[in-house]
Order: structure tokens, then sequence, then C-alpha cells
């Protein structure tokens, strides 16, 4: 794409808040996690050096490109068996909501309950309550979504009742959806994370630099 260095920069830290700022395999962040972004400047389009439409244009495919990225990535993850994705909607601001879908994904407890494909929603709350965000948690609803279904565990910030054997199978598949409506806004995040299995435990016990 044919950009100045200023407005490529522009658009990189336009987009990665609700990209690859968005991911976590484990909480953790190496040393070397880093997101770069070139261009050779050789495209034959009009030179993009204002926040005009092409620049707009060029931040929506600019974000598509890293979201697939950010799903690979969480899905790659170290010993990881399934993607997990949180879908917040309904929340007060954007950044309430990229909180809790990033307080949902880096839950070990939730993570490891999605291993085992229980639908331990008692364990999502609490990551979602100990998010340090103000929402009221008694509007919180949330669903399990797969491609093998959907079953609401959680309804005004209480557990209802669902069919254990539905919800196991939805979770038996490898990519997993955590969808969690607060019910106070407009506003909505997503975010990346993938299981917590032995493998990562042997992966990191064995690993040395």
């Amino acid at each position: 794409v044919n950009i100045t260095s200023a407005m490529l920069d522009k658009a990189l830290h336009k987009v990665v808040v609700d990209t690859f700022n968005m991911i976590s395999v484990d909480g953790d962040t190496s040393t070397n996690d880093m997101l770069t972004v070139m261009s050779s400047c050789l495209a034959g389009n009009a030179l993009i050096d204002d926040k005009g439409k092409n620049f707009n244009v060029f931040c929506k495919v600019l974000k598509k490109m890293l979201e697939t990225l950010s799903r690979a990535i969480a899905k790659d993850g170290e010993g990881a068996t399934k993607l997990i994705e949180c879908k917040v909607a309904g929340a007060k601001s954007a950044k309430i909501a990229r909180a809790i879908a990033k307080s949902v994904i880096t839950s070990s407890l939730t993570k490891a309950a999605l291993f085992a494909a229980d639908a331990n929603w008692g364990r999502i709350l609490c990551a979602i309550g100990y998010t340090d965000a103000d929402f009221d948690i008694d509007k919180i609803d949330v669903d399990l979504i797969s491609k093998a279904g959907k079953i609401a565990v959680c309804r005004n910030g209480v557990g209802v009742e669902f069919d254990e054997d539905t919800a196991h199978t939805i979770l038996l598949e490898d990519e997993i959806t955590i969808f969690i409506d607060c019910h106070e806004g407009r506003a909505k995040a997503t975010g990346w994370g993938c299981d917590l299995t032995y493998e990562y435990v042997k992966i990191n016990a064995e690993y040395r630099t």
C-alpha cells in the first residue's frame, strides 16, 4: 500500500487494541513479543497521507488481517487443543468490554474447564467478576457457542438450568465462543485465547533458554 510512515503508524495503533492486544495464551508476555508493520509503498493507489476515506478503508482491511492472525496465534498456543473466543456485548464502554473479555480468556480455571469440555459457568462469572472495571454483574448473561450449537448457562448473573450432555457436546469442538452480554450499553469487544492442557505444562516444564 502507498501510505506515509506516519499514517501507517496511526493505522496500526488504531487497530492493535482490538486485535493483537486482545490475545492471551497464558497471561505472560515474552520479551521478544512484538508487532511490526512495513510497506514498500510500491502499490499503485493514491498516497494515503491523511485520515480520509482511503485511510479508513485501509484500517478496515488491516484490522481484518490482524484479527485473522490473532485468532491463528491463540489457536496455535503451546499445547492448545481449542481456540477460545470471548465476545462481550452491551458494555458501557469499549474499555470495559475489552477488560472483561481479556479477564475471561486469561483465567486459568476457565481455560482448564474448557479443556475438559466442562460448562463451568461459575469460573466464567468469577473471571468476569474480578475484572477491574465498572459494571453490574447482576445484569450479565453468558452463552456458550460452537458449531455444535448454543446453550445459555447464566442469566442476570446467576446460573440457569441446562442440559449437561448438550453443553459437553458443544464444548468438545475445537473452537468455542463465550458470549457475554452486559446489558448496559452498546460497546463490544472480542478476545482470543486457548485452553490450558497437560501438554502446555509439559512443554514449559521442559523448556529452557
